[in-house]
């Protein structure tokens, strides 16, 4: 498939409109053009784990490998992340959560009574090393208490764990931003839960990338406060209607 020779610049929903998932494995490709052969090898096998266990997965229009694109291409291209750890992380962010038992391969060992989520992230660790795994595990949700609402436990997850680990702070905003700006870019009731259960992480993420110890340059910084305001707007216009617009 050909490519325009703007495709390095292309805004990355757009590439997804236009391109599809060839277009945003293309700006991958490029975006990892800067690394060396070492740290490509790396990159590309999270990916191929990636496209693996998220084959059947899709997000409401489109495959679920191309939002880990767009998380990791965002990670490279505009945080400018050139830790290898980092990147495989976001590409692997949802693993241990979607893909538990494929990813440790864990058919005994659940019959024996072990932790599914332990096991993938010692499997991750066996892989990519503990820091990935580590990484991975401050972005991977909990099991949540039936008796509490989901999206508060999600918010109190989010604001202990990423405390704690300034990289997975970075990995997390770049999947919001995938999730929240792009908000607009989903259909049918999936945009009024997304941005009730986005719009209240707004100001958790303010916080969190604001902080000294989160490791992003004042530019990049200033960059993320931009699309934090962005999203705001667009959680607004979906929710703040007047209810005879509705």
């Amino acid at each position: 498939m050909d490519f325009p020779p703007h495709l390095g610049s292309m805004p990355m929903h757009a590439i997804t409109e236009i391109h599809g998932e060839p277009g945003l494995l293309e700006r991958f490709r490029l975006e990892v053009e800067r690394f060396d052969d070492a740290e490509r090898a790396r990159l590309t096998a999270a990916l191929d784990l990636a496209a693996e266990l998220h084959r059947d997965d899709r997000r409401v229009r489109e495959p679920y490998l191309n939002h880990l694109l767009r998380v990791a291409i965002r990670l490279m291209h505009h945080y400018q992340v050139r830790d290898v750890d980092v990147i495989v992380a976001g590409l692997l962010h949802d693993a241990v959560e979607d893909h538990p038992a494929e990813l440790a391969d864990l058919a005994d060992l659940a019959d024996d009574g072990n932790d599914p989520t332990g096991a993938a992230l010692a499997a991750l660790a066996a892989r990519f090393g503990p820091r990935v795994a580590t990484l991975v595990a401050a972005v991977t949700n909990p099991v949540y208490d039936p008796q509490r609402d989901r999206n508060v436990q999600y918010r109190e997850h989010l604001a202990v764990s990423l405390d704690r680990e300034p990289w997975a702070r970075v990995i997390k905003v770049s999947d919001f931003t995938d999730n929240g700006v792009g908000v607009i870019h989903t259909i049918g009731p999936k945009v009024v839960s997304s941005a009730k259960k986005y719009r209240p992480l707004v100001p958790l993420f303010r916080d969190l990338i604001g902080r000294p110890d989160t490791p992003l340059s004042p530019k990049v910084k200033a960059h993320i406060f931009g699309q934090l305001d962005l999203a705001e707007e667009r959680f607004s216009a979906i929710l703040d209607r007047p209810a005879h617009s509705r």
